[in-house]
Formats: C-alpha cells, sequence, structure tokens
C-alpha cells in the first residue's frame, strides 16, 4: 500500500466514523422516544430501557452503515478534489482504477464489520430481546406498581394504587374486576401485598369492602373483609415465551437446519432463504456503495466550488440500489430459487463503479497518446 492510498483510506475511516455515530444518534433518538414510553409506562425501570436500547443497536447499526460507507466516500472524494490532491494524482499519471484502491479495501474492512454484525450480532440481540421483552409482559408485579394511575392489566380489569410504601405495603388499593358482565365485582382495601406463594401471585387486601352488582336482580351487595385473596395470576399471559421471529435464528441454523425449521415452525422456504441471503448480501452492498461514490465523484473535473453535480448522481445511485432491494424481497420469497437476485443491487453498484472508472480514465489515455505522438512528430 502506497503512503497515497494509506491517507486515502485513514480518512475514508474517520468519516465511517463519524458519519456512523451521527446517523446512529439521529435514528435511536427517534425510535428511543416511543421505546422509553413504552417501557416505563408499563412499569419498568430505567435499566430495563438501556437494556432493550443496547439489544436494538446492532439492528440500528446494520441499517445506518451503508449510508455512513457511502457518505465517507463520497465526502472524502469531494475534498480531496477540492484540495486539488486528486487532480495532482492525477496529473502524476495515476488513473482512476490505481486511486480507487483504498476505496475499494475500505469497502472490504466496512464488509467484514457488516458481517460481524449482519450474520452473528443481530439474531443474537434480536432472540435475546424478544426473551426479554417476553419476561417483562409476563411481570405482572411490575405492570401493578405504579402507584396513583389507574391500570389495566387485562380486558376488563383495573386497578389502582395511591401509594407503594418502601416495604413494598400497598395502600389504598382499588379492584374493579368486569370480566363476569352478569356479576361484576370491586374491591377495596386501606393496604395490600403482593404474595407469591407458588401457586401463584395474589394480591392480598386488609381491612377492605367488596362490592358485587347483580344485573338481573339490579341488587348490590357489599362485604367488609379483614382479608381477601385476589389471584392476579391470570392477567398474565400463560405463555409468556412467544414463538421466536425469523430475524432471532441464528445464521449457521439457517444454513444447516432449514428442514427442521420448515417443520417446526411457521417459516416459509422462500422466507428463510431471504433472510439467509439478506444477511449476506449486506455485506456486499458495503463495498458497492462505497465504490459507487468513488467513482461518480471521479467522473468531473477540478473545481473549487466541489463536485454537486456528481454528488447528486451519486445519491441518485444509491436511492436506486435500495428501490432494486426492496423490489426483489418480495420476488425471492415467491420463489426461492432466485436467491441471487438479492445480490444484484450489490451487483449493479459493482458495474456501475467498473463503467464509471473506465470513462473517468479515457482522458488520460487520450493525453498520453497525443502526448507520445507529438515526441514521435518532434523526433
Amino acid at each position: 500500500m502506497s503512503r497515497f492510498d494509506g491517507y486515502f483510506l485513514r480518512q475514508l475511516l474517520i468519516l465511517f466514523g463519524f458519519f456512523t455515530l451521527v446517523l446512529v444518534g439521529v435514528f435511536w433518538i427517534t425510535r428511543s422516544v416511543s421505546l422509553f414510553d413504552r417501557v416505563i409506562s408499563g412499569g419498568q425501570s430505567a435499566i430495563v430501557f438501556l437494556e432493550f436500547t443496547a439489544l436494538t443497536l446492532p439492528t440500528l447499526i446494520r441499517t445506518v452503515m451503508p449510508m455512513a460507507v457511502f457518505a465517507a466516500a463520497v465526502y472524502a472524494t469531494n475534498r480531496l478534489s477540492r484540495e486539488s490532491e486528486m487532480t495532482v494524482m492525477l496529473a502524476t499519471g495515476t488513473s482512476p482504477w490505481r486511486l480507487g484502491r483504498a476505496v475499494f479495501l475500505f469497502g472490504i474492512l466496512t464488509g467484514l464489520m457488516m458481517a460481524a454484525i449482519s450474520v452473528f450480532l443481530r439474531p443474537a440481540s434480536v432472540d435475546q430481546l424478544e426473551q426479554r421483552q417476553a419476561e417483562v409482559a409476563g411481570d405482572v408485579t411490575a405492570q401493578l406498581l405504579n402507584e396513583g394511575e389507574f391500570l389495566h392489566p387485562a380486558q376488563g380489569v383495573t386497578v389502582y394504587i395511591g401509594e407503594i410504601d418502601l416495604d413494598g405495603t400497598l395502600s389504598e388499593v382499588f379492584v374493579s374486576d368486569r370480566r363476569d358482565e352478569e356479576s361484576p365485582v370491586s374491591y377495596s382495601s386501606k393496604t395490600a401485598y403482593l404474595v407469591n406463594n407458588g401457586t401463584g401471585i395474589h394480591l392480598v387486601m386488609v381491612d377492605g369492602i367488596a362490592l358485587r352488582l347483580d344485573q338481573q336482580g339490579r341488587t348490590l351487595s357489599s362485604t367488609l373483609f379483614e382479608d381477601a385473596s385476589y389471584d392476579i395470576s391470570a392477567l398474565t399471559s400463560a405463555d409468556t415465551m412467544t414463538a421466536r421471529s425469523l430475524e432471532a435464528i441464528p445464521t449457521i441454523e439457517l444454513l444447516q437446519d432449514r428442514d427442521a425449521i420448515l417443520a417446526s415452525e411457521y417459516f416459509s422456504e422462500g422466507q428463510m432463504i431471504e433472510e439467509l441471503h439478506q444477511r449476506f448480501s449486506w455485506i456486499a452492498i458495503c463495498i458497492a456503495v462505497a465504490m459507487a461514490g468513488f467513482s461518480t465523484l471521479m467522473l468531473g473535473s477540478f473545481s473549487r466550488f466541489g463536485l454537486w453535480p456528481q454528488i447528486f448522481g451519486a445519491f441518485t445511485i444509491l436511492v436506486l440500489l435500495e428501490g432494486v432491494r426492496g423490489f426483489v424481497s418480495p420476488v425471492v420469497i415467491e420463489d426461492p430459487k432466485l436467491w441471487i437476485l438479492l445480490y444484484l443491487p450489490a451487483i449493479i453498484g459493482i458495474l456501475i463503479s467498473c463503467v464509471f472508472l473506465l470513462i473517468a480514465g479515457r482522458p488520460l489515455i487520450r493525453a498520453r497518446s497525443r502526448g507520445t505522438n507529438g515526441a514521435l512528430s518532434q523526433a
């Protein structure tokens, strides 16, 4: 690797890190608002929110990484051109193909990063996230321990807790159970406790009153009690562990055990093939967008105002590649034998890059030809 290649590669990596942080930050803030509201309103702590956020980061990074690679390649090439460094290298006889070696190496490095995220980290994080979401959804204690709010842990059930002491004592408790429409019942007590006796979770209320409405007789009966137990186990889902999603299946399992997955789970063969090759196609797209951004800017001539027409053209190519990716996925799901189409965006991007670099190198070839002819005529 020459000194210029090392310099160019460092610029690309630094800008890639910067754009990745910026894009991840923007997308994270956008998504974390709704996630924070959903987690906190469910009675969970901020630690659970941070845990969920960390588990969503691999998916978020995979989403923004191709954009960061493209932005780094375009910005670095434009800056080197504006500061005449690219022009000097071209004037010394270096071809666009030779200058693109650093960009190609940059694409390979980012592709390896994408491989670690898309093939290994993301499936593991999605699997862990789904398990934690199931655990949180089944945590009725966390759902109920919100003081000063009317909560609805199940259809037809309303719970209100006025205050929660440090020792876990619940004060000013109200429970309305309307699941039996013919005979709804309401409980009210001064204090209560949540008790798990091994058979289920019970709300033990002390010094309270139970009101039962008989819809047919139009009568309301009241019962004073010193203590009463209300089983709240039914408010939780009987099966908190839901079926895993396709994104949570490890890559090695998709490679080796597709028949077992097809027999035991509800995914089709097309969905599994599409998910498997989609993970690998993200690797190739990193190389494609890096080369596409660089080669498009190489079509422009030196300008201190930048290569804005070429930048717009490069952005158009990026949008085109993303559009092709969205188009081929349903086709592969319908016919798994066409899985090669998932790599079509990367193939198109690399072919466009080769054509643009060939066009960008032609002026140099002509200049060398003219110089050779002039020297022969003088001789």
